[in-house]
């Protein structure tokens, strides 16, 4: 528990954030997951027309502090090297 009203504030403050976030992450999961079961399916075509969106996703985690940079670019990196690989 907070001591201080400051930090009851800072604790509420988080928690609305951490809606925010885990949806970002779990939007982000659920692009990169469809994107892996295309290409196991053997929809490289589709997969690849959903490339923009998983990026821009990954991105947007990135740039909100969700995951890290280096995370976002190790991901997009591995996206387009199994697609690319499918196809």
């Amino acid at each position: 528990m907070p001591i201080t009203t400051g930090a009851a504030k800072t604790h509420r403050a988080s928690l609305r954030k951490r809606v925010f976030n885990t949806r970002r992450k779990n939007t982000m999961g659920d692009v990169v997951k469809k994107m892996r079961k295309l290409v196991a399916a053997g929809s490289v075509k589709e997969a690849q027309e959903l490339m923009p969106t998983a990026q821009k996703a990954i991105d947007k985690a990135a740039k909100r502090g969700v995951i890290k940079e280096n995370t976002a670019a190790r991901k997009k990196s591995r996206l387009s090297a199994l697609v690319k690989k499918a196809s």
